[in-house]
């Protein structure tokens, strides 16, 4: 810093007014850090001529730990016009404005997040302060900043009071839609995650919940519309971030690629650096120094590499289109995340990519993650149908087994009963299958079984169902109403189609089916005991007997 002997940097008295609705500070103003940070505007007034008043232009400054930050500009304003300064950052704990009005008198204005946002001097998003009103004379206005955290590059800038609602109002459209489509995706990712208890959605919920709190948090918009009353949740807010939407990214990549199946070693090294952020943050919260911050922004960019390098792994490794579309859709923010991570280390000053470049991002990744989930839940809830459809078929036929049909024979019991009507049940036998593995082979015998299926799902309607009970019978359940005149007929229909001859069979082979035919509900018979009976009157038919149906109760 330079000596104060030296003599300090001038700038001119910036002239508002005309066409113009708004003015930059930076290189119009000047600053000079107090690094003791008990100097008062009195004090920096009667030193003025003395004080080491650097140009302020838009650089990373350095912090002062305990002390404080002053910049002064000289500027005019026309009569009758209102004219604000804005500092374009919400995060800076403590901002007073000072000048003197017309009779010399100091005025102060004040904000920061240690002040509820109901008692800042202009309420708002950002700090935001009034200029001298009616007075054309060249004022002197003195701005302290007291943050031992954040870098104080922020933009400063001058707002004639029409622009201040033009920005207002933009930014309450831009950060609602914004809100809207985080709190929308969050809702639907935690429902989804409920309802079908996906690992993968809840870590996408906590992650999208705790990405929009923190950058509205950061942003100021929490602190003006959730508890402009309470600035202790500032603090609360602003400590979370970037820590706590870190390790739920890092929960939320770890569930979707599982490097468990790489190396167990690893899994437990994503578990542990979770656990450090989290560790790092709690400290922060309860300390709230500068060295606390760097160590959540030091293992913050440590787990940004661990995110990329388990979307490489899983972009490279899986062969799952929804895993290689989360790692794209993760693209846009681990970009701009570096920004806000250089920013908080001092490596770059304020811009519009460190205030704002997550933002876009956000919009840009949350809807395609989203998508990505849906469609890993679709593909996982497809291959467990797949799963039960298969344990609940049989592989050869595609028919339902044994165990399918007696579950379904239950439930056409009981609707039966209740409804006072009668369903039925046939018993099918392929009696010649045995002849027709002796004298074409084993492959026709199971074409056989196969052509026996096809005939049987063409000869039932609605809501019948066939099903492979045993190695050469089948059944099929017709849902009530049935008549016994509609139940022969079906059965004689069933018969029928096993003598047509086929293109999948030798030629001139047909099957000849042994039926038998019963009404439905059986008194004090379950559907495992129907299903027993029917089939035990299949095994009392003699195999070559003419009469190829048997009713058995009617």
């Amino acid at each position: 810093m330079a000596a104060e002997t030296e003599a300090p940097a001038h700038v001119s008295t910036i002239a508002l007014g005309g066409e113009t609705a708004w003015a930059p500070l930076n290189g119009r103003s000047l600053y000079w850090f107090d690094a003791a940070g008990n100097s008062t505007v009195d004090n920096v007034e009667a030193r003025f001529a003395t004080l080491p008043w650097q140009v302020r232009k838009r650089e990373p400054h350095d912090r002062v730990l305990g002390g404080a930050y002053w910049f002064q500009f000289e500027a005019t304003a026309p009569v009758g016009e209102h004219w604000y300064l804005e500092l374009n950052t919400a995060f800076y704990d403590h901002v007073e404005m000072f000048y003197r009005d017309r009779r010399g008198n100091w005025v102060v204005q004040q904000s920061g997040t240690t002040h509820a946002v109901s008692d800042w001097s202009v309420p708002g998003r950002l700090p935001t302060f009034a200029l001298a009103f009616d007075d054309p004379r060249p004022v002197r206005y003195y701005v302290r900043v007291q943050d031992d955290r954040a870098d104080l590059s922020a933009p400063a800038t001058l707002l004639r009071e029409e622009a201040v609602q033009a920005s207002r109002e933009r930014e309450q459209f831009l950060f609602g839609a914004y809100f809207g489509l985080a709190a929308l995706i969050t809702a639907a990712a935690f429902v989804n995650g409920l309802l079908y208890r996906d690992r993968g959605f809840l870590a996408f919920g906590l992650y999208t919940l705790l990405l929009a709190a923190g950058q509205l948090g950061r942003s100021g918009v929490l602190a003006q519309h959730l508890w402009p009353g309470l600035p202790g949740w500032n603090g609360m807010a602003l400590a979370l971030w970037p820590g706590a939407a870190t390790a739920a990214a890092l929960w939320f990549v770890k569930v979707v690629t599982e490097p468990v199946r790489l190396s167990r070693a690893l899994d437990l090294g994503v578990w542990a650096l979770i656990a450090a952020v989290l560790a790092a943050v709690a400290v922060d919260i309860v300390v709230v120094t500068r060295v606390s911050m760097l160590l959540v922004l030091v293992l913050t960019g440590l787990s940004l590499l661990a995110i990329t390098a388990m979307l490489a792994w899983g972009f490279v490794d899986s062969k799952e289109h929804h895993v290689r579309m989360l790692a794209l859709g993760f693209v846009p923010v681990l970009l701009m995340a570096i920004f806000p991570l250089s920013r908080g280390l001092g490596l770059v000053p304020s811009n519009t990519l460190t205030r704002y470049g997550l933002y876009f991002a956000a919009v840009i990744e949350l809807p395609i993650l989203f998508y990505a989930l849906h469609r890993r839940l679709m593909a996982f809830r497809e291959a467990m149908l797949r799963a039960n459809a298969l344990s609940r078929t049989d592989p050869l036929t595609g028919l339902p087994h044994r165990r399918g049909l007696v579950e379904r024979l239950e439930s056409s019991l009981a609707h039966a009963r209740g409804q006072k009507q009668n369903c039925a049940l046939l018993g099918v036998r392929i009696s010649n299958l045995d002849a027709i593995a002796e004298e074409f082979g084993k492959e026709a015998a199971e074409k056989a079984l196969v052509v026996a299926a096809s005939h049987l799902r063409r000869t039932s309607v609605e809501f019948d169902m066939a099903a492979r009970v045993g190695e050469r019978e089948y059944a099929v359940l017709l849902e009530a109403p049935v008549t016994p005149q509609a139940l022969s007929s079906r059965a004689q229909q069933v018969v029928a189609s096993g003598l047509r001859q086929v293109d999948q069979l030798p030629a001139a082979l047909t099957l000849k089916f042994h039926v038998t035919a019963a009404i439905l509900p059986v008194p004090q018979l379950d559907g495992e005991a129907t299903l027993q009976w029917v089939m035990d009157g299949l095994n009392q038919m003699n195999q070559d007997a003419k009469k190829l149906i048997k009713p058995l109760n009617f």
